[in-house]
């Protein structure tokens, strides 16, 4: 009886309150009788109430958020949001989302679906459902949204072009290309119909990932729909194609935009520029830049420009551009600077690099990553260690955050005046800052040790690495194994496979072939085929990528790796891709060898 009771108290408590509230006597719902019997279930069927007029409904759950002792939960947020989007006034509901968005969970699966299974409205449903998938998407939050993508699809709902285009686009600009193909093929399941912002974003997921055949069908489908291309689709075509050096088809784009009307603006000029300074041909570069019509060239045309004539070494001309740009009243940028400096380093001016300092310190161009990055590399390059390690610290001090570039030229300047104890802080610096060095930037260290006759030191480093808490993994053996190897030191990169096994790492395909190589150059024939015969036993492959690698790398002692093909044929080590490119090769090799024979 007394739940019955409790149930006809709380009903008449709603009616009383809807009574109140369509009289308007506010002032009632703040007396402490009142007041503090409001729970989140009876605001909920309050609101329910009052839906008829939905004026009134947000009026009242304004109000109520300033009661004392009680907080809108995410079920009344959600279906104050329902009643607005149903009255139309989606300003009111997509501002009143973006506030709860974010939290309770409410990307969740499970909450989403417990608070829409009050709510049959569909149109409803698919609105406010976009609306968050909006609202993640530009938090590049792509996770939640597409949660809320997968609960549609379950639910049957439609998802707003806004919506995916919002979603599409920061899938884009996370580089999870393939993920925004799934979700483009997902939408069109869906029912949603591709516009010209949805196919303009899908190119531009091409642009990133450097696909123009994928590219060029969504033009094709473009054309078929006849949904127009606008100047953003053109302009990333004509991106992604000087991208990948096809200047051809830029070309062939901007003269295709020209016939339909569309004309060119300053990013068009500015790609195809770009694309023909890459690479080196600044001659056309010149030729775009005198060409353009109906725009005005800005800072980036002539960054681009002067960038390129420093690439190819004519500074000259790039100052002279630069002399031209500030006569325009534009100035120079840090990216500007930075070509010139990186320029001038090269060529060890360092009294004119110290004026474009003072210079930038002047205008406030606050100098980037970049700018550091290039002056340190120049300093380690030229033994100067001090003034390097002191432009580091600089960079700290403006909260400039190290990156791989600065670590790498920090090390490679410590080896290269055979400051090791340095150099090795460096490393573990580098490795706790999480960044992975690479083969070249162990080589350094084992090159110097070893030119100290100190090769017990370079074993010691994974040990050393470890001892400061951090991981040590196969790439680190493999990049000692492969340079000790490579300097012939089969017994000390043996050592080191052997401590890599005792740390439960197990040695691959590279490992193994650099070692039997290693013992074939030091006339240990036998000790290289029992290592072949070890990889046999594991099913290793060599495969295209490692034999490129060892190619590479050890191209001086052509007949020693031909040995190890050999060797590695006779065993079935190699992968089938690579006997082509062995053809190749060899091929390669007789041409130069007539080339060099002929009179002609």
């Amino acid at each position: 009886m007394g739940g019955i009771s409790h149930g006809r108290n709380e009903a008449a408590f709603i009616q009383g309150v809807c009574a109140i509230v369509s009289k308007g006597n506010w002032c009632t719902l703040w007396i402490p009788r009142v007041s503090d019997r409001f729970t989140t279930s009876n605001v909920h069927q309050i609101l329910l109430q009052l839906s008829a007029d939905t004026g009134l409904s947000w009026n009242f759950f304004k109000r109520a958020q300033s009661l004392p002792h009680y907080h809108h939960s995410l079920p009344t947020n959600f279906t104050m949001v329902h009643l607005l989007t149903r009255s139309r006034r989606f300003q009111e509901a997509r501002n009143l989302l973006q506030k709860f968005a974010f939290k309770g969970f409410l990307s969740s699966p499970t909450v989403l679906s417990a608070l829409l299974s009050d709510h049959g409205d569909q149109d409803s449903n698919s609105q406010i459902l976009s609306w968050l998938v909006f609202i993640y998407s530009r938090s590049n939050k792509t996770h939640d949204a597409i949660q809320i993508l997968e609960l549609m699809k379950s639910r049957g709902l439609r998802l707003d072009p806004h919506a995916c285009s919002a979603l599409l686009s920061a899938l884009a600009k996370a580089r999870l290309t393939a993920t925004a193909w799934n979700v483009y093929d997902d939408i069109l399941r869906m029912g949603v119909v591709a516009n010209v912002h949805i196919l303009n974003v899908m190119i531009h997921v091409c642009f990133k990932s450097g696909d123009t055949e994928k590219a060029e069908k969504l033009v094709s489908e473009m054309d078929g729909k006849v949904v127009r291309p606008d100047l953003f689709t053109y302009n990333t075509l004509i991106s992604l194609y000087c991208k990948k050096g096809m200047h051809y088809e830029a070309l062939a784009v901007q003269e295709r935009m020209e016939k339909e009307g569309i004309h060119p603006d300053i990013v068009t000029y500015n790609s195809l520029i770009y694309g023909f300074c890459k690479d080196g041909r600044m001659r056309e570069a010149s030729r775009h830049f005198k060409e353009i019509k109906g725009a005005a060239p800005n800072q980036v045309t002539y960054t681009t420009l002067i960038d390129g004539y420093c690439r190819v070494n004519d500074l000259d001309e790039g100052l002279r551009l630069r002399e031209e740009m500030e006569a325009k009243g534009l100035y120079p940028g840090v990216a500007t600077y930075n070509a010139i400096i990186r320029k001038l380093c090269e060529e060890g001016k360092m009294r004119a690099v110290n004026d474009l300092l003072n210079e930038m310190d002047d205008r406030r161009v606050q100098p980037d990553n970049v700018t550091c990055n290039t002056l340190i590399n120049a300093y380690c390059k030229r033994g100067n260690m001090d003034f390097a390690w002191k432009l580091r610290n600089k960079m700290l001090e403006s909260g400039q955050v190290l990156d791989q570039f600065t670590y790498k030229a920090l090390i490679h300047g410590f080896c290269k005046v055979q400051e090791l104890d340095e150099a090795k802080e460096v490393l573990l610096d580098m490795l706790d800052a999480g960044f992975a060095p690479n083969y070249s930037t162990y080589s350094w260290l084992v090159d110097s040790y070893c030119s100290l006759n100190n090769v017990e030191a370079v074993l010691s480093i994974p040990d050393e690495i470890a001892h400061r808490g951090l991981s040590v993994d196969k790439s680190l053996y493999r990049a000692l194994i492969r340079r000790l190897c490579k300097r012939g030191l089969v017994d000390f990169a043996q050592k080191a496979f052997n401590k890599m096994l005792e740390k439960g790492l197990l040695g691959d395909s590279l490992v193994y072939a650099s070692l039997a190589y290693a013992y074939l150059s030091t006339g240990k024939r036998i000790a290289a085929c029992e290592i072949l015969n070890e990889m046999v036993k594991k099913q290793l492959i060599i495969t295209a990528k490692i034999y490129k690698s060892l190619c590479a790398s050890l191209a001086n002692d052509s007949g020693i790796l031909d040995l190890l093909w050999s060797h590695a044929i006779e065993r079935g080590l190699i992968a089938r891709n690579v006997y082509k490119l062995m053809q190749e090769a060899k091929l390669n090799s007789q041409n130069d060898t007539l080339n060099m024979s002929s009179p002609f």
